[in-house]
């Protein structure tokens, strides 16, 4: 056992026992994700928005993030109903890419979500100094009047720091509280311009010219105002504490979406419509504001009391986004310490409260930190890059988690049309998250650098620190060929029974490629799923006999390397291991046993359909010489690499390849001899040993169990078509195989393409 391993196995038996309290329900996290997204995107959004993009510019902005935020909550629902627990990205990132892309995803996650926090501090803070000016409460001007807002901003961000230190209750509560005062407000606010633009239809001019500043204006404002949109974040860190994750989570997400966008659009639209008669073109007069636009776009709405009503809204709204914002930077902080990718002491939870309190001192430094020194537009675009950079990441975490892992999860939650959600989401946010540059410089410095700092803490602190997880794949024991030449074998062996006919197998490729074949031998050790890492070497021992046999037949034959290696999942660890040893060839045995929701077992399904390499699964094949071999052969995209392993099986001293194609009445045959001499050349093998032979009938898959009765051994190709298709109709290569009796090997050739995306989506 190497070094690395041993000291993740003992991390692992000594991990940190935390637990959180449970006592979310939907509403309170619904409610968390409405307060986290109705903060600042309203407040800041719609005066900015409309100075750069116009009227109709802030309608269509936030229209098109709600649905390009959907196409992430989708993502997010889908993985936090199969990993409900703190630490959103990062646990996504952990089973999905492994310990380097996970750090740096919960690292994203802590400084978004923090800064995010700021920006709803800093958004308090304006609009409450603003009104106490107005009411000439403060005096104060210039260089003093901000010194004042950033204090208010540091001193509302240490109570709600505080509310998060009492517990996950009264945060719950709390910010359930504010966040329902403030849809109410913002909804009566939306209602009220509504009525306005029924009275008053002349309003509507208000929306001419539509987007007077050009339609590229929109990637600016969508980028600057997606951190408004980001409230399913929070959500999916409240999994160790919400009362049945797996159902309220991505209920919580979906419907915090559609809360958000109608009271958004709603009161963006009584904006527009509530000035009159300001001396210059309206939309003009609100942009001039800035971040203040919306509250004197509200001033005119509701003459009134109309100031009061916008800040009482801002307090509602401001702060219920604080409190989530605190709650979900913690618990990202909490959930890195939780695994050692930070020091243990994060994941210490206060004896009474329950609470992360190291974590959010933390967090709140950070917060606090931003809120004081960062201008406003610019603590807005940083959180916005940094949701963008993580929202880009738990994309492709959920398309490449359910096309490695979709077997091996429990969701609760799974999303249509998948992939397309998650697709578009990648390719949207990463020109917004480009855009972004002409709204703020700075933000394209602060987010790479906090990356850049994040990698730099992983290489020096959180990789050799790290506790492994039970979806990681462990090495026990590796003894690899460190240099790749030609071609290079992977043989899975299980058990010693098999290994040395595998081996034999095996050895007839090596030297029909040569001498710069290599073989690699892998056994996947088969831990109970409820036994520890630290107790894998109790169950290793059938594996080093395994891999003993075929090392006492490979070794003086063949250039030979092992690993022995643990994965709760067999396939996925075979997979993985094929992809990173770079294999041309994996050869695996198969006892010819179905399993209920498989087409061939819950161990080749998979590998046959996510290998980024050939395979070759041999079935009964025990005989040292194959004289007749029968190739069924229908054009596939598998029949190049049977017609090859048939030539490297049969003996070529008195042997014979029969490829039989089969055509039911009425329908043209294959030319197999034209097959035959186009790939000879190829294969290098006598054209003397392959014949041709045809037959017509309605019952294909009698006829080919009859035919294969009189061979040796049988190479047939696998079916294109994916496992669940298979499962929905059945397919004659597999039905075949569980029939047939006798040897015979299923291959499957790598697609190019598809070949690329295993391995790096």
């Amino acid at each position: 056992m190497n070094e690395n391993s041993e000291k993740d196995i003992e991390a692992g038996s000594h991990r940190i026992s935390t637990e959180l309290s449970r006592n979310l329900t939907l509403l309170h996290v619904t409610m968390m994700g409405v307060g986290m997204m109705i903060g600042a995107g309203v407040f800041l959004g719609v005066g900015n928005a409309i100075k750069v993009a116009g009227p109709g510019g802030v309608i269509l902005t936030f229209s098109l993030n709600a649905l390009i935020a959907m196409f992430t909550a989708m993502s997010y629902a889908e993985l936090s109903s199969a990993v409900p627990k703190a630490g959103g990205a990062y646990n996504f990132a952990r089973i999905g890419f492994g310990r380097g892309t996970s750090f740096l995803a919960g690292w994203m996650e802590w400084f978004a979500s923090s800064v995010a926090g700021s920006l709803y501090a800093v958004t308090f803070a304006l609009y409450t100094v603003n009104y106490l000016s107005q009411l000439g409460i403060i005096t104060a001007e210039g260089f003093q009047l901000i010194l004042i807002e950033k204090a208010v901003a540091v001193t509302i961000a240490c109570f709600f720091i505080y509310i998060n230190y009492r517990g996950v209750s009264e945060t719950g509560n709390l910010g359930a509280f504010f966040t329902l005062g403030q849809t109410a407000t913002l909804l009566f606010i939306a209602a009220v311009g509504i009525f306005t633009a029924f009275s008053d239809p002349g309003r509507l001019e208000n929306f001419k010219p539509f987007m007077p500043n050009g339609w590229d204006k929109l990637l600016i404002t969508m980028g600057f105002t997606y951190v408004a949109f980001e409230g399913f974040e929070v959500i999916a860190q409240a999994g160790d504490e919400t009362i049945d994750p797996r159902r309220n989570l991505p209920k919580a997400m979906i419907y915090s979406i559609f809360i958000v966008v109608f009271t958004y659009v709603g009161v963006a639209f009584a904006a527009i419509v509530g000035v009159k008669n300001v001396g210059q073109v309206p939309w003009e007069w609100i942009g001039s504001f800035g971040g203040k636009g919306f509250g004197e776009a509200v001033s005119q709405l509701i003459p009134s009391y109309g100031n009061i009503l916008v800040t009482i809204t801002v307090i509602f709204a401001s702060t219920s986004a604080l409190n989530a914002t605190v709650f979900s930077a913690t618990r990202a902080s909490y959930a890195l310490g939780r695994d050692n990718m930070l020091p243990p002491f994060f994941a210490k939870l206060h004896p009474k409260k329950r609470t992360p309190y190291i974590a959010l001192l933390f967090t709140g430094l950070i917060v606090i930190a931003t809120a004081a020194f960062l201008p406003t537009i610019d603590v807005a675009s940083s959180a916005s890059m940094m949701f963008l950079f993580l929202f880009f990441l738990v994309n492709l975490c959920v398309i490449r988690i359910r096309r490695n892992m979709g077997d091996e999860m429990e969701y609760g939650f799974v999303m249509p049309l998948f992939p397309i959600p998650p697709v578009c989401g990648i390719l949207i946010q990463a020109v917004l998250a480009a855009w972004l540059i002409h709204m703020s410089y700075i933000a394209w410095i602060v987010g790479p650098v906090w990356i850049i700092s994040g990698i730099i803490i992983y290489h020096l602190y959180s990789k050799h620190k790290a506790t492994i997880t039970e979806d990681e794949i462990v090495v026990l024991k590796d003894e690899p060929i460190p240099e790749k030449k030609d071609f290079r074998i992977l043989i899975s062996v299980a058990n010693p029974a098999n290994a040395v006919s595998l081996a034999m197998n095996c050895y007839k490729f090596c030297k029909a490629k040569g001498d710069k074949t290599e073989i690699e031998v892998i056994n996947m050790v088969p831990v109970p799923p409820q036994v520890p890492l630290s107790e894998a070497s109790k169950y290793s021992q059938a594996g080093e006999e395994a891999i003993g046999e075929a090392m006492l037949y490979l070794a003086p034959r063949c250039n030979f390397g092992s690993t022995m290696r643990y994965c709760r999942s067999i396939a996925r660890g075979i997979v993985s291991a094929a992809s990173e040893r770079k294999a041309d060839l994996l050869i695996m045995g198969w006892q010819g046993q179905k399993k209920k929701g498989f087409t061939l077992g819950s161990k080749v399904d998979p590998v046959m359909e996510r290998a980024g390499c050939n395979v070759a699964l041999f079935k009964d094949c025990n005989q040292n010489k194959y004289l007749n071999v029968l190739v069924p052969y229908a054009g596939g995209p598998n029949s190049n690499l049977a017609i090859e392993v048939a030539s490297i099986m049969v003996e070529h001293d008195g042997g014979r390849v029969i490829i039989f194609n089969m055509a039911r009445p009425g329908e043209p045959t294959q030319d197999v001899d034209a097959f035959i001499d186009e790939r000879i050349p190829k294969i290098n093998a006598p054209r003397s040993l392959f014949e041709s032979k045809y037959a017509i009938s309605n019952k294909r898959f009698d006829t080919l169990i009859e035919e294969a009765e009189n061979y040796d051994l049988v190479i047939i190709g696998a079916t294109r078509e994916s496992f669940f298709k298979q499962q929905m109709r059945k397919s004659l290569p597999e039905e075949f195989a569980l029939h047939h009796k006798k040897p015979l090997i299923m291959v499957k050739e790598k697609q190019q393409i598809k070949s690329f995306v295993n391995r790096w989506i």
